[in-house]
């Protein structure tokens, strides 16, 4: 579904791919309820639900990055 370059979650500041004009990236927050940071992917290999079976939350914000700066695609 997701095109390269791939950005993870998380990492060390600092470190990982230079965002430069003409990446288009996806920012995919996990709001999860419970306090654990583990969840389970289900048998369909696409469905991810918390480990602890809490309430979770999933969003997503499309961002370019252009010489004038990050542009907000899903903006309303």
């Amino acid at each position: 579904m997701h095109e390269d370059p791939s950005v993870p979650n998380e990492g060390r500041p600092g470190r990982g791919l230079k965002l430069r004009a003409g990446v288009v990236i996806a920012i995919e927050p996990w709001f999860l309820d419970g306090g654990k940071d583990e969840y389970r992917i289900d048998d369909d290999g696409w469905t991810l639900r918390s480990a602890d079976g809490g309430r979770a939350a999933h969003v997503e914000h499309t961002v370019a990055v252009t010489d004038q700066g990050p542009s907000i695609l899903t903006a309303l």
